[in-house]
C-alpha cells in the first residue's frame, strides 16, 4: 500500500472515532518527531504492540479486504499480570475481515456505534478444517445457535464472545455506514495466535510515497528501531 493511502485512511478513521466521542490516548497523535523525543519511555507500547494498524490481508484492494485498527492496551513481558486487550476498529460497508479463528484468544467483539456488522462462524475440526455443524455463541451472555456460515447482523450495542477454534468472518452491512466495533480479549498475538483459513498476508508492504502521518505498530521498528524484542 502507499504510504499517502494509509494517511489518508488514519485521517479518516481519527474523524470517525471522535464523531463518535471515542476518545483515543494522547500519543495516538504523535508525530515521527514525538515518537523519536519519547521512545525511551514507551517500551511498553512497542512491546505490547500498542497503536495504529493497518492491514489490507495482502488483498491490494483495502476497501473491499482490510481492516483499521487501534490496540489501546495488551499484555506484555513488561506487563506480565495484564492478561487482557482492548481494540478499537472501523469497519466499513462490505469490507472484509477474512475467516480466520485464534490458538489461545477468546474475545468479545462489541458493535460500539455506526452501522451493522456482519459476522459468519464455523467449528474447526482436528484438521483445523472448517466444520459444516451449527455453532454455538454467548451473544450479550445469552447463547445462540446459528448454521455454519449463516450471517449474524449485530447492530449498535450488540456483542458476541468468540472462543478459540471457532472461525469468524465479518464485514459492515451495505448502506448502514461504517461501524465502530470494539474488541476484549486476552492478550493478543498477532504474529502467532492467528490461523487464517486462506493464506493471506497479515501487514502490508508499504510504498513510502510521503511521511507517515502517524506511525502504524510496524513502524516503531522501521523508524524508530524500537521493539526488536518479540511481542507477546
Amino acid at each position: 500500500m502507499k504510504r499517502s493511502t494509509i494517511n489518508h485512511h488514519l485521517k479518516r478513521t481519527g474523524e470517525f472515532l471522535n464523531n463518535h466521542n471515542f476518545v483515543l490516548p494522547p500519543w495516538a497523535n504523535w508525530t515521527l518527531e514525538d515518537w523519536r523525543i519519547s521512545k525511551k519511555d514507551c517500551n511498553a507500547v512497542f512491546q505490547g504492540g500498542l497503536g495504529w494498524d493497518l492491514t489490507d490481508f495482502g488483498s491490494g484492494a483495502y476497501g473491499d479486504r482490510g481492516l483499521i485498527l487501534f490496540t489501546l492496551r495488551n499484555g506484555n513481558p513488561m506487563e506480565p499480570t495484564k492478561t487482557y486487550a482492548e481494540k478499537i476498529m472501523m469497519v466499513d460497508e462490505g469490507q472484509e475481515t477474512p475467516r480466520h479463528f485464534h490458538w489461545n484468544k477468546t474475545e468479545d467483539i462489541i458493535n460500539r456505534g455506526g452501522g451493522d456488522l456482519i459476522i459468519e462462524l464455523w467449528n474447526s475440526g482436528p484438521d483445523e478444517e472448517c466444520l459444516d455443524s451449527p455453532v454455538t455463541v454467548m451473544m450479550d451472555a445469552i447463547p445462540r445457535t446459528v448454521g455454519a456460515g449463516e450471517p449474524i447482523r449485530m447492530s449498535p450495542g450488540m456483542s458476541i464472545t468468540l472462543t478459540t477454534g471457532v472461525y469468524h468472518r465479518f464485514y459492515g452491512a451495505p448502506t448502514k455506514g461504517p461501524v465502530l466495533v470494539g474488541e476484549v480479549s486476552k492478550v493478543n498475538d498477532d504474529n502467532s495466535d492467528n490461523r487464517f483459513f486462506e493464506t493471506i498476508g497479515r501487514f502490508p508492504s508499504i510504498e513510502e510515497d510521503e511521511k507517515p502521518w502517524r506511525l502504524l505498530v510496524g513502524d516503531y521498528r522501521v523508524f524508530l528501531n524500537a521493539g526488536e524484542e518479540k511481542q507477546p
